[in-house]
Protein backbone atom coordinates (compact mmCIF):
# COMPACT_ATOMS: atom_id res chain seq x y z
CA UNK A 1 0.00 0.00 0.00
CA UNK A 2 1.21 3.46 -0.90
CA UNK A 3 -0.85 6.61 -0.50
CA UNK A 4 -0.67 10.33 0.17
CA UNK A 5 -3.29 11.85 2.46
CA UNK A 6 -4.66 15.15 3.64
CA UNK A 7 -3.61 15.05 7.31
CA UNK A 8 -6.61 16.93 8.73
CA UNK A 9 -9.18 14.85 6.87
CA UNK A 10 -7.49 11.62 7.87
CA UNK A 11 -7.20 12.81 11.50
CA UNK A 12 -10.91 13.60 11.69
CA UNK A 13 -11.94 10.22 10.27
CA UNK A 14 -9.31 8.33 12.31
CA UNK A 15 -10.47 9.87 15.61
CA UNK A 16 -14.06 8.87 14.88
CA UNK A 17 -13.02 5.30 14.02
CA UNK A 18 -10.66 5.08 17.00
CA UNK A 19 -13.51 5.96 19.38
CA UNK A 20 -14.97 2.51 18.62
CA UNK A 21 -11.78 0.59 19.38
CA UNK A 22 -11.55 -0.67 23.00
CA UNK A 23 -8.87 0.88 25.22
CA UNK A 24 -8.42 -2.52 26.90
CA UNK A 25 -9.17 -5.88 25.34
CA UNK A 26 -8.10 -9.51 25.57
CA UNK A 27 -7.65 -9.15 21.79
CA UNK A 28 -4.92 -6.51 21.32
CA UNK A 29 -5.51 -6.48 17.55
CA UNK A 30 -8.76 -4.57 18.20
CA UNK A 31 -6.71 -1.61 19.45
CA UNK A 32 -5.97 -0.75 15.84
CA UNK A 33 -7.83 0.87 12.98
CA UNK A 34 -7.70 -1.00 9.70
CA UNK A 35 -7.11 1.01 6.54
CA UNK A 36 -8.29 -0.41 3.23
CA UNK A 37 -6.97 1.43 0.18
CA UNK A 38 -8.24 0.78 -3.35
CA UNK A 39 -8.17 2.88 -6.51
CA UNK A 40 -11.82 3.82 -5.83
CA UNK A 41 -11.72 4.72 -2.12
CA UNK A 42 -9.85 4.62 1.18
CA UNK A 43 -11.83 3.12 4.07
CA UNK A 44 -11.06 3.09 7.80
CA UNK A 45 -12.50 0.16 9.76
CA UNK A 46 -12.76 -0.26 13.54
CA UNK A 47 -14.70 -2.57 15.85
CA UNK A 48 -14.91 -3.85 19.41
CA UNK A 49 -16.98 -6.84 18.20
CA UNK A 50 -20.18 -5.20 19.53
CA UNK A 51 -20.04 -1.99 17.47
CA UNK A 52 -18.23 -1.48 14.18
CA UNK A 53 -17.68 1.40 11.77
CA UNK A 54 -16.51 1.93 8.18
CA UNK A 55 -15.54 5.48 7.15
CA UNK A 56 -14.56 6.63 3.68
CA UNK A 57 -11.76 9.21 3.83
CA UNK A 58 -11.56 12.06 1.34
CA UNK A 59 -8.40 13.80 0.17
CA UNK A 60 -6.44 10.57 -0.45
CA UNK A 61 -4.21 9.72 -3.43
CA UNK A 62 -3.64 5.97 -3.77
CA UNK A 63 -0.48 4.95 -5.64
CA UNK A 64 -0.69 1.28 -4.68
CA UNK A 65 -3.75 -0.45 -3.14
CA UNK A 66 -3.41 -2.46 0.06
CA UNK A 67 -4.35 -2.78 3.70
CA UNK A 68 -2.67 -2.08 7.02
CA UNK A 69 -3.39 -1.87 10.74
CA UNK A 70 -2.74 1.50 12.40
CA UNK A 71 -2.31 1.78 16.18
CA UNK A 72 -4.92 4.04 17.74
CA UNK A 73 -2.31 5.44 20.16
CA UNK A 74 0.88 5.70 18.07
CA UNK A 75 -0.59 6.56 14.69
CA UNK A 76 -3.20 8.79 16.30
CA UNK A 77 -0.41 10.73 18.04
CA UNK A 78 1.46 11.13 14.75
CA UNK A 79 -1.62 12.61 13.08
CA UNK A 80 -2.17 15.05 15.95
CA UNK A 81 1.44 16.12 16.51
CA UNK A 82 2.47 16.59 12.88
CA UNK A 83 0.29 19.69 12.68
CA UNK A 84 2.81 21.47 10.48
CA UNK A 85 2.31 18.94 7.67
CA UNK A 86 -0.73 19.38 5.47
CA UNK A 87 -0.08 16.04 3.77
CA UNK A 88 1.43 12.75 4.91
CA UNK A 89 2.79 9.79 2.97
CA UNK A 90 1.95 6.23 4.08
CA UNK A 91 3.58 3.04 2.84
CA UNK A 92 3.39 -0.53 4.09
CA UNK A 93 6.64 -2.48 4.27
CA UNK A 94 7.54 -6.01 5.34
CA UNK A 95 8.27 -4.75 8.85
CA UNK A 96 5.24 -2.46 9.27
CA UNK A 97 4.14 1.00 8.14
CA UNK A 98 6.20 4.00 7.09
CA UNK A 99 4.70 7.43 7.80
CA UNK A 100 6.51 10.44 6.38
CA UNK A 101 5.91 14.17 6.56
CA UNK A 102 7.92 17.07 5.20
CA UNK A 103 10.53 16.92 8.00
CA UNK A 104 9.59 13.81 9.96
CA UNK A 105 9.55 10.07 9.43
CA UNK A 106 8.11 7.25 11.53
CA UNK A 107 8.34 3.50 11.20
CA UNK A 108 5.66 1.58 13.07
CA UNK A 109 5.50 -2.20 13.52
CA UNK A 110 2.37 -3.70 12.04
CA UNK A 111 0.14 -6.69 12.69
CA UNK A 112 -1.46 -8.83 10.01
CA UNK A 113 -4.55 -6.98 8.68
CA UNK A 114 -6.01 -10.31 7.52
CA UNK A 115 -6.57 -11.22 11.18
CA UNK A 116 -8.68 -8.13 11.88
CA UNK A 117 -12.46 -8.80 12.24
CA UNK A 118 -14.53 -7.61 9.29
CA UNK A 119 -17.22 -4.94 9.36
CA UNK A 120 -19.38 -5.63 6.34
CA UNK A 121 -20.58 -2.82 4.06
CA UNK A 122 -24.27 -1.92 3.96
CA UNK A 123 -26.10 -4.06 1.39
CA UNK A 124 -29.63 -4.35 2.82
CA UNK A 125 -32.44 -4.05 0.27
CA UNK A 126 -35.02 -3.47 2.99
CA UNK A 127 -34.38 -0.35 5.06
CA UNK A 128 -35.68 3.05 6.12
CA UNK A 129 -34.38 6.34 4.76
CA UNK A 130 -34.30 9.69 6.55
CA UNK A 131 -32.13 12.84 6.59
CA UNK A 132 -28.99 12.73 8.73
CA UNK A 133 -30.14 15.98 10.33
CA UNK A 134 -33.26 14.23 11.68
CA UNK A 135 -31.34 11.20 12.95
CA UNK A 136 -28.93 13.41 14.89
CA UNK A 137 -31.90 15.26 16.39
CA UNK A 138 -33.47 11.95 17.41
CA UNK A 139 -30.25 11.05 19.22
CA UNK A 140 -29.74 14.45 20.84
CA UNK A 141 -33.25 14.61 22.24
CA UNK A 142 -33.43 11.10 23.67
CA UNK A 143 -29.97 9.78 24.53
CA UNK A 144 -29.64 11.77 27.76
CA UNK A 145 -32.64 9.92 29.25
CA UNK A 146 -31.00 6.46 29.08
CA UNK A 147 -29.65 4.69 32.16
CA UNK A 148 -26.47 2.68 31.59
CA UNK A 149 -26.15 1.86 35.31
CA UNK A 150 -29.48 0.07 35.62
CA UNK A 151 -29.72 -3.69 36.03
CA UNK A 152 -32.49 -3.47 33.43
CA UNK A 153 -30.24 -3.56 30.37
CA UNK A 154 -32.99 -2.31 28.05
CA UNK A 155 -32.80 1.11 29.75
CA UNK A 156 -29.18 1.45 28.54
CA UNK A 157 -30.26 2.05 24.95
CA UNK A 158 -32.65 3.94 22.69
CA UNK A 159 -35.69 2.15 21.29
CA UNK A 160 -36.21 2.70 17.55
CA UNK A 161 -39.61 2.01 16.03
CA UNK A 162 -40.07 2.28 12.27
CA UNK A 163 -43.35 2.15 10.34
CA UNK A 164 -44.23 2.98 6.73
CA UNK A 165 -43.65 6.72 7.03
CA UNK A 166 -42.37 7.39 10.57
CA UNK A 167 -39.45 6.72 12.86
CA UNK A 168 -39.74 7.07 16.64
CA UNK A 169 -36.89 7.11 19.17
CA UNK A 170 -37.63 6.53 22.87
CA UNK A 171 -35.37 6.50 25.95
CA UNK A 172 -36.10 6.25 29.66
CA UNK A 173 -34.36 5.71 32.98
CA UNK A 174 -37.57 4.89 34.85
CA UNK A 175 -38.00 8.42 36.26
CA UNK A 176 -38.39 10.34 33.00
CA UNK A 177 -38.98 9.41 29.37
CA UNK A 178 -38.03 11.18 26.13
CA UNK A 179 -39.70 10.50 22.79
CA UNK A 180 -38.88 12.05 19.41
CA UNK A 181 -40.43 11.17 16.06
CA UNK A 182 -40.20 12.32 12.48
CA UNK A 183 -40.80 11.32 8.86
CA UNK A 184 -38.89 8.36 7.38
CA UNK A 185 -39.47 6.37 4.21
CA UNK A 186 -39.72 2.58 4.20
CA UNK A 187 -37.87 0.91 1.30
CA UNK A 188 -38.70 -2.66 0.32
CA UNK A 189 -41.36 -2.94 3.00
CA UNK A 190 -38.90 -2.53 5.88
CA UNK A 191 -40.57 -2.32 9.32
CA UNK A 192 -39.59 -3.47 12.80
CA UNK A 193 -42.97 -3.62 14.53
CA UNK A 194 -42.47 -7.30 15.40
CA UNK A 195 -39.03 -6.86 16.98
CA UNK A 196 -37.68 -4.69 19.79
CA UNK A 197 -34.84 -2.64 18.31
CA UNK A 198 -32.95 -1.21 21.31
CA UNK A 199 -29.71 0.44 20.15
CA UNK A 200 -26.90 0.78 22.76
CA UNK A 201 -26.13 4.30 23.96
CA UNK A 202 -22.55 4.06 22.62
CA UNK A 203 -23.80 3.28 19.14
CA UNK A 204 -26.23 6.21 19.22
CA UNK A 205 -23.44 8.53 20.34
CA UNK A 206 -21.33 7.29 17.45
CA UNK A 207 -24.12 8.03 14.97
CA UNK A 208 -24.44 11.60 16.22
CA UNK A 209 -20.66 12.08 15.88
CA UNK A 210 -20.14 10.29 12.56
CA UNK A 211 -23.16 11.48 10.55
CA UNK A 212 -22.07 15.11 10.50
CA UNK A 213 -23.22 15.88 6.94
CA UNK A 214 -26.72 17.32 7.57
CA UNK A 215 -27.90 16.97 3.97
CA UNK A 216 -26.89 13.29 3.65
CA UNK A 217 -29.51 10.55 3.55
CA UNK A 218 -29.29 7.84 6.19
CA UNK A 219 -30.32 4.24 5.60
CA UNK A 220 -31.31 2.10 8.61
CA UNK A 221 -31.81 -1.67 8.49
CA UNK A 222 -33.00 -3.28 11.73
CA UNK A 223 -32.48 -7.03 12.00
CA UNK A 224 -33.22 -9.61 14.71
CA UNK A 225 -30.02 -9.09 16.74
CA UNK A 226 -28.27 -6.11 15.18
CA UNK A 227 -28.70 -2.91 13.21
CA UNK A 228 -26.90 -1.36 10.23
CA UNK A 229 -26.95 2.40 9.64
CA UNK A 230 -25.19 4.12 6.76
CA UNK A 231 -24.67 7.28 4.75
CA UNK A 232 -22.70 7.49 1.48
CA UNK A 233 -19.48 7.83 3.52
CA UNK A 234 -20.09 6.00 6.83
CA UNK A 235 -21.49 2.62 7.84
CA UNK A 236 -22.14 1.73 11.49
CA UNK A 237 -22.92 -1.75 12.76
CA UNK A 238 -24.16 -2.50 16.26
CA UNK A 239 -25.52 -5.43 18.18
CA UNK A 240 -28.83 -4.67 19.90
CA UNK A 241 -29.45 -4.47 23.65
CA UNK A 242 -31.24 -7.52 24.98
CA UNK A 243 -34.31 -7.16 27.18
CA UNK A 244 -37.83 -5.76 27.14
CA UNK A 245 -38.31 -2.03 26.80
CA UNK A 246 -41.09 -0.53 28.97
CA UNK A 247 -44.53 0.01 27.39
CA UNK A 248 -43.73 3.62 26.70
CA UNK A 249 -47.08 4.59 25.19
CA UNK A 250 -48.72 3.89 28.53
CA UNK A 251 -46.50 6.57 30.08
CA UNK A 252 -48.10 9.34 28.01
CA UNK A 253 -51.45 9.84 29.78
CA UNK A 254 -54.60 10.88 27.90
CA UNK A 255 -56.02 13.46 30.29
CA UNK A 256 -58.96 15.66 29.41
CA UNK A 257 -58.84 17.57 32.71
CA UNK A 258 -55.15 18.52 32.63
CA UNK A 259 -53.95 22.12 32.47
CA UNK A 260 -52.00 22.97 29.31
CA UNK A 261 -49.56 25.83 29.78
CA UNK A 262 -47.46 27.31 26.97
CA UNK A 263 -44.05 28.42 28.23
CA UNK A 264 -41.00 30.20 26.71
CA UNK A 265 -38.03 27.82 26.60
CA UNK A 266 -35.14 30.22 27.24
CA UNK A 267 -36.62 32.14 30.21
CA UNK A 268 -37.93 28.96 31.88
CA UNK A 269 -34.52 27.29 31.52
CA UNK A 270 -32.83 30.31 33.11
CA UNK A 271 -35.33 30.30 36.00
CA UNK A 272 -34.83 26.55 36.61
CA UNK A 273 -31.05 27.00 36.74
CA UNK A 274 -31.40 29.84 39.22
CA UNK A 275 -33.72 27.92 41.54
CA UNK A 276 -31.45 24.86 41.39
CA UNK A 277 -28.51 26.78 42.89
CA UNK A 278 -29.65 26.07 46.46
CA UNK A 279 -30.53 22.40 45.97
CA UNK A 280 -28.39 19.37 46.79
CA UNK A 281 -28.58 15.59 46.49
CA UNK A 282 -30.74 15.29 49.62
CA UNK A 283 -33.12 18.14 48.71
CA UNK A 284 -33.02 18.37 44.97
CA UNK A 285 -36.67 19.07 44.18
CA UNK A 286 -37.98 22.45 43.03
CA UNK A 287 -41.59 23.51 43.59
CA UNK A 288 -43.20 24.79 40.39
CA UNK A 289 -46.34 26.87 41.04
CA UNK A 290 -48.52 28.27 38.26
CA UNK A 291 -51.07 30.93 39.25
CA UNK A 292 -52.25 34.45 38.30
CA UNK A 293 -50.04 34.82 35.24
CA UNK A 294 -46.89 33.88 37.13
CA UNK A 295 -44.58 30.85 37.38
CA UNK A 296 -42.96 30.70 40.80
CA UNK A 297 -40.05 28.37 41.46
CA UNK A 298 -38.93 27.65 45.01
CA UNK A 299 -36.00 25.55 46.13
CA UNK A 300 -34.28 25.03 49.46
CA UNK A 301 -31.73 22.84 51.19
CA UNK A 302 -30.50 22.78 54.76
CA UNK A 303 -27.22 24.68 55.29
CA UNK A 304 -27.34 25.93 51.68
CA UNK A 305 -30.25 28.34 51.59
CA UNK A 306 -33.47 29.09 49.77
CA UNK A 307 -34.38 30.35 46.30
CA UNK A 308 -37.51 32.09 45.08
CA UNK A 309 -37.70 32.89 41.36
CA UNK A 310 -40.66 34.46 39.54
CA UNK A 311 -41.36 34.45 35.82
CA UNK A 312 -44.40 36.16 34.19
CA UNK A 313 -46.26 33.76 31.89
CA UNK A 314 -49.46 33.71 29.85
CA UNK A 315 -51.49 31.52 32.22
CA UNK A 316 -54.82 32.54 33.72
CA UNK A 317 -56.19 29.16 34.84
CA UNK A 318 -56.55 27.80 38.37
CA UNK A 319 -53.47 27.45 40.57
CA UNK A 320 -51.54 24.22 40.09
CA UNK A 321 -48.26 23.06 41.67
CA UNK A 322 -45.81 20.22 41.22
CA UNK A 323 -42.35 19.33 42.56
CA UNK A 324 -39.79 18.28 39.93
CA UNK A 325 -36.10 17.44 39.77
CA UNK A 326 -34.46 20.48 38.11
CA UNK A 327 -31.87 18.26 36.40
CA UNK A 328 -34.59 16.47 34.47
CA UNK A 329 -36.31 19.68 33.44
CA UNK A 330 -33.00 21.27 32.43
CA UNK A 331 -32.00 18.22 30.35
CA UNK A 332 -35.20 18.67 28.35
CA UNK A 333 -34.90 22.43 27.88
CA UNK A 334 -31.24 22.52 26.83
CA UNK A 335 -31.83 20.42 23.68
CA UNK A 336 -34.47 22.88 22.44
CA UNK A 337 -34.32 26.24 20.65
CA UNK A 338 -34.26 28.88 23.39
CA UNK A 339 -36.30 31.26 21.22
CA UNK A 340 -39.29 28.92 20.93
CA UNK A 341 -41.99 27.66 23.29
CA UNK A 342 -43.12 24.31 24.68
CA UNK A 343 -46.34 23.05 26.23
CA UNK A 344 -46.42 21.77 29.80
CA UNK A 345 -49.38 19.58 30.71
CA UNK A 346 -50.15 19.26 34.42
CA UNK A 347 -52.98 17.58 36.29
CA UNK A 348 -51.92 17.73 39.93
CA UNK A 349 -48.91 17.34 42.24
CA UNK A 350 -49.00 13.53 42.15
CA UNK A 351 -49.37 12.97 38.38
CA UNK A 352 -46.63 13.02 35.76
CA UNK A 353 -45.72 16.28 34.01
CA UNK A 354 -45.86 16.00 30.22
CA UNK A 355 -43.80 18.40 28.08
CA UNK A 356 -44.18 18.62 24.31
CA UNK A 357 -43.14 20.69 21.30
CA UNK A 358 -44.75 21.16 17.91
CA UNK A 359 -42.05 19.16 16.08
CA UNK A 360 -42.76 15.68 17.46
CA UNK A 361 -40.90 15.82 20.79
CA UNK A 362 -42.48 14.56 24.01
CA UNK A 363 -41.02 14.31 27.51
CA UNK A 364 -42.53 12.89 30.70
CA UNK A 365 -41.18 13.62 34.20
CA UNK A 366 -42.38 11.86 37.35
CA UNK A 367 -42.95 14.27 40.26
CA UNK A 368 -41.09 14.16 43.56
CA UNK A 369 -42.82 13.76 46.90
CA UNK A 370 -43.79 17.06 48.49
CA UNK A 371 -42.29 15.98 51.84
CA UNK A 372 -38.87 15.27 50.35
Amino acid sequence: MKLTCDREQLLSAFQTAASVAPTRSPKPILQNVKIEATKEAVILVATDLEIGIRIQVNGMEVDAPGTALLSITRFGSILRECSGDSRLYLETTKSGTLVRGERSEFRLPGENPEEYPSVTPFSEGKHHELPARLLRELVRRTLFATDNESSRYALGGVLLEMTDKRITAVATDGRRLAKMEGPATSVGGHQNADTMTIVPSRAMQLMERAFFEPDAQVQIAARANDILVCTPRVTIYSRLVEGRFPRWRDVFPQRQDAHKIELPIGPVHAAVRQAAIVTNDESRGIDFKFADGMLTLAGQAAEIGEAHVELPIAYTGPAVSITLDPRYMSDFLKVLDAEKTFTLELKDAESAAVCSTDDGYGYVIMPLARDR
